[in-house]
This record gives structure tokens, sequence and C-alpha cells, in this order.
């Protein structure tokens, strides 16, 4: 098969550095062991009409005018920003927390319990909250999305949140621009990947040595499988998903599209989505009953099931060894938040694939052939 770059997935990272590369001609293949276009970003309708996120929510939100350029060229996007609760012994707080529920629940001149500088994700946690509200709407809640205590994990998770001493209850308040896709995320993947050839149910690394690109391999799949994972195996999250539809609810079930559930007593669960909040209202109004999502954390061995890098030092300095190895090699880049072994959300994995297509077309396109991969 002649092309110049072979990219193996088909998520946001690989579409969007696909359609980089075709759009100023080059010759691409794009292929994936799902059976479908697009990875985590996908979306399906239930019977009822409601369209649910299959692989959990997605918010999309920039500030860029270049990636809502981008991303507005395949479909436009509805309005929504996405705004939290937390079921606190049944009463709704918003999440991330407001200042004024701290000082309802604590007082106002709290100050923090830890200073300096936090060695894991407790002492984090405790450097910008009172312990009380800690433990009811951290502590738990982490525990069983990672499945270990909070003193064993990175102090960085704790960069993903923060108090709102303002009481603003959007999730993202300063980013100009949020939506979702008015045609769904599946349509609006597979109109970013259009015109590109495409071989899905294509398992790369059962194949590796059957197609040769002549100037470059874009791997997006887990860094350590990509080495056979011949260092030891990265640890990952996944959620298992279970719908129920309740087709005698004429609007809402929830005050809120997703509600985290961040106790131990709550059950095993760390959140309940409800998919019609996030529809335009025009059109969730017109169906009756809805469907509820839980999310319940677990530790996946399916790579098809690999969603959060595990925050911790072990698997940090793992990723380290093979990252030096990746970077080692001529002509592969392996990137995307499995291969970079790290979380993105969808505005920061279209910005790191735009920079990598660039450096591409203005460097390693007119570099070596790409090296022999299917001996690594």
């Amino acid at each position: 098969m002649n092309i110049d770059y072979l990219i193996v997935g088909s998520g946001l990272t690989g579409a969007v550095i696909a359609r980089h590369l075709a759009d100023l001609s080059r010759d691409v293949l794009i292929v994936d062991r799902r059976a479908h276009v697009g990875g985590n970003v996908h979306d399906h309708a239930h019977a009822s009409g409601i369209r649910i996120h299959t692989y959990g929510p997605h918010y999309f939100r920039t500030s860029s005018e270049r990636i809502w350029e981008f991303a507005t060229r395949f479909s436009p996007f509805f309005k929504y920003e996405a705004a939290l609760v937390s079921d606190i012994g049944g009463e709704f707080a918003q999440w991330p927390i407001a200042g004024s529920f701290i000082q309802r629940l604590v007082s106002r001149d709290w100050r923090p319990e830890f200073q300096g500088s936090p060695s894991n994700f407790e002492e984090a946690a405790l450097a910008i909250m009172p312990r009380k509200v800690y433990e009811l709407f951290v502590k738990e809640y982490n525990e069983k999305q990672w499945g270990v205590s909070a003193t064993s994990l990175s102090a960085k998770l704790c960069g993903r949140f923060d108090v709102r001493h303002d009481d603003e209850p959007r999730l993202k308040p300063n980013a100009k621009y949020q939506g979702i896709p008015v045609p769904g995320y599946a349509e609006w993947m597979r109109r970013m990947t259009e015109g590109i050839p495409l071989l899905l149910n294509f398992d790369f690394l059962a194949r590796r040595d059957e197609i040769r690109p002549k100037k470059g391999l874009i791997f997006t799949g887990p860094i350590d499988e990509f080495f056979r994972c011949d260092e030891g195996k990265l640890a990952y999250r996944g959620q298992r998903r279970q719908h129920t539809y309740l087709p005698d609810v004429a609007t809402f079930a929830q005050p809120a599209g997703q509600v985290n559930a961040p106790l131990h007593a709550q059950g095993p669960h760390v959140r309940t989505l409800e998919w019609k909040h996030m529809m335009p209202q025009e059109f969730a109004e017109r169906i009756r009953g809805t469907v509820l999502t839980t999310e319940t954390p677990f530790s996946p061995t399916n790579p098809n099931e690999f969603e959060y890098p595990f925050p911790d030092e072990a698997n940090a300095q793992l990723y380290a060894r093979y990252r030096r190895r990746a970077d080692a090699l001529e002509g592969v880049l392996i990137a995307g938040r499995l291969g970079e072994y790290r979380y993105y959300d969808m505005d920061q994995a279209i910005a790191r694939a735009m920079a990598l297509a660039e450096q591409l077309v203005s460097g390693a396109d007119q570099s070596r052939p790409a090296a022999d991969f299917s001996e690594v």
C-alpha cells in the first residue's frame, strides 16, 4: 500500500493529525481495532431518541479561536455549559465546591490544615479545603475512582478541581466556547475523517508488518503495548456503565446532567448521568422518559476500556522509561491520551495534535523513512 503516513487509532488525536495531513495532500491511512471511528469520542441514540455518550460525558470547551474554528468546521455546536452537583446525604451541592457552602458547613474563617509542598493527593486537597469538606466530597470519591487510598495518589491530581469562592457553578466558566455537536459526537468524528482511507476492525499490533508507510507511523494506542509491555504494564482505570430507561419521567429525574456520588455508603458508582440535560432543550422537552447511566470504576485489561492513566509515581516512572525509547525511534510518533499516558480534555487533545501534525510536515516529513517498527 503506497501511503505517506499510517495513523493507528481514529480517536481525537489520530483524527486531527490525519485531517491536517490529508488537507496538505499527504497520503494517509487510518486503522483502528474498534468497529467505529472516533475512539472514545462517540455517541449513540437510545430508542427514545435520547443521545447517549458511549464512553462517558464529553463536555467540549475552549477559548482558542483556532480550535473552535476547527471544531465547528465539521458541524455546528449547541451551547452546553456543564454544571455538576454532588449528592451529600440527599442534599445536592454544586461541584466544584462553593465557598458559601464551606462557610455554612465549617466556618467563615477556616484555615487550610496542610501547609507547605504536598507529597500526595490528600495533602494537596487539605491545602485548599477543610477536612470536613474533603471527607464529604473528595476523599471517598477518589478512592472509588482509583481503587486505592487517597494518600497513595499523586498531588497533581488536585489540579483538576478547585474551590469556588465566588460560588460559580459552571465547570469551566472561563472557556469562551462551550457546547456539543448538533448531530452528535459520532457524526462529528465521521465528518472529521471523511475522505481519508480508513480500516476498522484492524488490530495494528497483531498485524504491524502488513502496512509500510513511506514517511511515518503515528501510533495513538497504549505506549506500553507498542513495546509489547516488555518493561511491565501501565495501569488504567475505566468505567462500567449501566443504562436505565425511565419511561414515566415527564421531564428530568436529576437536577443536573451529572450527579456525583462521593461516598462509599452510596455504592461503588461515582456518578449518575442524565443525558437529556446534554441535548438541545427544544428536543429534550419533546421526549417523555429519560435515560440514567451509572458509572462504576474498575481496572480494565482490555485496551478498548482504558480511560484514565493511573496517577501515581510508579506508573509515572514506568511511562518515562517507555517514553525515552519512543522518542529515540526514527519515523515513529507515539502520541495521544494512551500514547502519552496522560488525560487530555478535548481542546487540549486537538491543540496537541495540531502541533504534532505541524512538526511532522515541517521536519519529519523531510526525514528518513519510518523505522522497521514490526521488529519493535
